[in-house]
């Protein structure tokens, strides 16, 4: 049996206000091309279907054509809620859905329902966890305090019968011990991480199917996977190539899998070095000028309008910062409490100019400032 795994689609997402709504288009368009093409039995979606909580109507109309396309294809759909998805909303008309092999789990409801499809070797069973924190679990097991042991006695009271087929699809943050997997800014991890789960709880699983990190990634082992999100929605990911994960079982001992990489209709890219090199016909003619920038600028001297004149190249820049040796902070620069109240204005000024700019002022600059610091302190007095 064949499965195609994807996740954190984000539906409805802007990127620096850029609305992501035609791209996020395209690459569903891929996606169905590519179910056209491997004729998967079974489409996974492991979570953060739309980026809110109440998605904008664009989204939720182009993830009902996504989400019918694929029906027309008679494949199963396996789909689970993420951190970033209303459970209650994406949970509506579940049953019904049910009838037409499009199984949604939204809301977690006190056990994890087991899905059997069959093939020549026999039944693959899909268990469908959506996003949970320990409030949620507490309701129906009243002794879990931590995401590890919510998790954990989820799985625990399923009574997995191993001898078979085993597949999890989850929306979660798992690690290996100490080893913390790739992150990337557009995710929402909580401070000092303690919403991650421990990879073992996912023993009796011949694969976990995971969304929740942008960057396709397995942990601990091969079969525990990140598809990882189709487009790229921060700088963060600008050099990750996107996929969609094809996994292939045989019997209970053979499983394969493989990254069907994906193109977006603009790709999202990091620009470095001087403007007029930037904006060079012979550099920039090199690859899409439509493509979502983030532009770093080296020039030391002031560019008048600088992103006017990137703009001018790149519509679609995003982002624009300098790096120079202006820009670089002093890490020698100390000033201490005491040496403020014996000095003067000017040299206080002067120091400051000089750890900003990490230049000293020159004597006009000196002179200039000696004379504004008199005339204020002259009206003080």
């Amino acid at each position: 049996m064949k499965l195609l795994h994807t996740s954190d689609l984000h539906i409805g997402k802007k990127v620096n206000e850029f609305p992501m709504i035609e791209d996020q288009k395209h690459i569903l368009k891929q996606i169905l091309n590519i179910v056209e093409e491997h004729k998967p039995q079974g489409v996974i979606i492991a979570g953060d279907i739309y980026d809110k909580g109440i998605p904008c109507v664009e989204g939720v109309t182009l993830f009902d054509w996504f989400l019918t396309e694929l029906y027309k294809r008679k494949v199963s759909i396996f789909l689970v809620s993420g951190n970033h998805d209303s459970s209650e909303r994406i949970h509506f008309g579940s049953r019904i859905m049910e009838e037409n092999q499009i199984y949604i789990e939204g809301t977690f409801e006190g056990k994890l329902n087991k899905i059997a499809l069959l093939d020549e070797y026999g039944p693959i069973n899909f268990y469908l966890l959506p996003f949970v924190k320990p409030a949620m679990v507490k309701r129906y097991y009243p002794e879990v305090e931590t995401y590890q042991e919510a998790v954990e006695v989820i799985i625990k009271d399923c009574q997995i019968d191993r001898s078979e087929r085993n597949i999890l699809v989850a929306h979660q943050f798992i690690t290996n011990g100490n080893i913390i997997p790739e992150q990337c800014d557009s995710e929402t991890i909580s401070v000092g991480g303690l919403d991650n789960i421990d990879a073992c709880v996912f023993d009796a699983f011949d694969y976990v199917a995971l969304g929740h990190l942008h960057g396709a990634q397995h942990i601990a082992r091969e079969t525990i996977r990140y598809a990882g999100s189709p487009l790229k929605y921060s700088f963060s990911e600008a050099r990750q190539i996107k996929s969609v994960t094809m996994i292939e079982l045989g019997d209970k001992t053979k499983l394969e899998y493989s990254k069907i990489p994906l193109v977006p209709l603009q790709d999202m890219r990091e620009i470095k070095g001087p403007i007029a090199a930037l904006t060079n016909h012979k550099i920039y003619s090199q690859a899409n000028t439509l493509d979502y920038i983030h532009a770093i600028l080296t020039d030391d001297e002031e560019i008048y309008d600088a992103i006017g004149k990137l703009r001018s190249v790149y519509p679609n820049i995003m982002r624009l910062d300098f790096e120079n040796s202006k820009s670089v902070w002093n890490s020698n620069a100390k000033l201490a409490a005491v040496d403020v109240k014996n000095r003067k204005s000017s040299e206080l000024f002067e120091e400051f100019f000089e750890n900003q700019n990490n230049i000293t002022m020159s004597d006009s600059q000196k002179i200039i400032m000696l004379k504004l610091f008199e005339e204020v302190e002259g009206e003080r007095n």
